[in-house]
């Protein structure tokens, strides 16, 4: 078996790709990091330089992992700046560092891919050991997995990497009628709050539109590319994404993407942007423009709870943070990385940082459960992945 490095998916053809990455996520599909790529999202000044590491046997690829050499920490949404500062403090370099991650993707996912027919240990081994080769190799100060499945954690917990956990809120469906047939698991008062949110939404004239597939034209990805602006520009965030990366999605994964517009009068006043999985949405950026009561909560949670239920899809992901998810029926569920350090001292000091961030994290967790809106246990809940 050899390990390649590739530093474009243009280089690889998108069929083999895919036969590694299956269809159950969208954000590992060569449509969604070529797109990154080809909308200067990652590359050249970006401090995001593809890395990927794919592994041949007789010729044919047999496994890969999306890892990126990194200049900065941005857009990972696993926050590692106190240990860069420590670094620096100690007169040594954290970067550039190394992160197998979907950029700006808080959403777990497999991470060594590997196709059906594959010896899976044997290629997820190679993978992970090649991956820490080129971070000695390049004299890196660490390697870096971040928001990983459960599987792939275990595995590279064994090669010697430190476990981080986090916290995400997901909507799970267990087979609800419809949208009231969800809320039929609620308190009453948090049903009553939920239904008092949509009125005001209807009572302010605002209709929702739910866009996918070929009836997405470029005005809509205009449209939503103006919305993510408006929200990058009132939060003093930076703008990750491009016009060209909504206009590629839409025409290379028309079928994975969801558009949900809230419009009033001739006028779109909302949008939301997500992506479908073969079992889960996926929550993505939305923004607004003028002040309509509760269109925010509208617009990202409950529409995309009603095409969940429509569609039969198992779980929306609506977005890393946002403890107010809790009361419009999301869990709390646990997330992963993975990281290793290549200095002793400072890999030791980061384990027992972790160690009692993990203790934190867990008895958050518990006291968020306290919390739920459901009469009862809903129905089927998951805090693991």
């Amino acid at each position: 078996m050899e390990v390649r490095v590739v530093k474009s998916l243009k280089k690889i053809p998108a069929p083999e790709w895919n036969a590694l990455a299956g269809d159950t996520n969208p954000f590992l599909s060569h449509e969604f990091l070529h797109a990154l790529e080809h909308a200067g999202c990652v590359g050249a000044g970006t401090g995001w330089s593809p890395q990927y590491l794919v592994a041949y046997d007789g010729g044919l690829p047999v496994g890969a992992l999306p890892m990126y050499r990194k200049e900065h920490s941005y857009g990972e949404y696993v926050f590692d700046w106190a240990w860069a500062n420590a670094y620096v403090r100690a007169g040594q370099q954290y970067y550039p560092k190394l992160v197998v991650a979907v950029p700006f993707t808080p959403v777990t996912g497999a991470r060594l891919l590997v196709g059906a027919d594959g010896d899976t240990v044997r290629i997820k081994e190679a993978l992970i050991e090649n991956a820490i080769a080129q971070m000695q190799e390049a004299d890196m100060s660490s390697l870096h997995w971040l928001f990983t499945t459960a599987d792939d954690m275990r595995l590279l917990e064994t090669k010697g990497f430190m476990r981080r956990v986090g916290c995400q809120f997901h909507w799970h469906n267990p087979g609800y009628r419809d949208f009231d047939d969800f809320l039929s698991t609620f308190a009453s008062a948090k049903r009553k709050k939920i239904k008092r949110e949509r009125r005001y939404v209807r009572e302010a004239g605002v209709e929702i539109e739910v866009i996918t597939g070929k009836s997405i034209a470029p005005e809509h990805c205009d449209a939503l590319y103006g919305f993510y602006q408006a929200t990058i520009h009132a939060h003093g965030a930076i703008p990750y994404l491009t016009r060209e990366f909504f206009h590629t999605l839409a025409r290379t994964m028309p079928e994975s993407v969801v558009f949900v517009f809230a419009r009033h009068g001739t006028e779109y006043v909302a949008g939301a942007i997500n992506l479908r999985g073969s079992d889960t949405l996926y929550g993505r950026y939305w923004g607004s423009r003028g002040n309509y009561h509760s269109l925010h909560f509208e617009t990202c949670y409950y529409t995309a709870i009603d095409y969940c239920i429509v569609q039969g899809l198992k779980r929306f992901e609506a977005g890393a943070q946002g403890e107010h998810k809790l009361a419009r029926g999301f869990v709390p569920t646990e997330t992963y990385s993975m990281h290793r350090l290549s200095h002793p001292q400072f890999s030791r000091a980061v384990a027992d940082f972790l160690a009692h961030e993990r203790n934190g994290i867990e008895s958050y967790m518990d006291e968020l459960n306290e919390h739920l809106p459901f009469k009862n246990e809903p129905r089927e809940t998951t805090g693991k992945i």
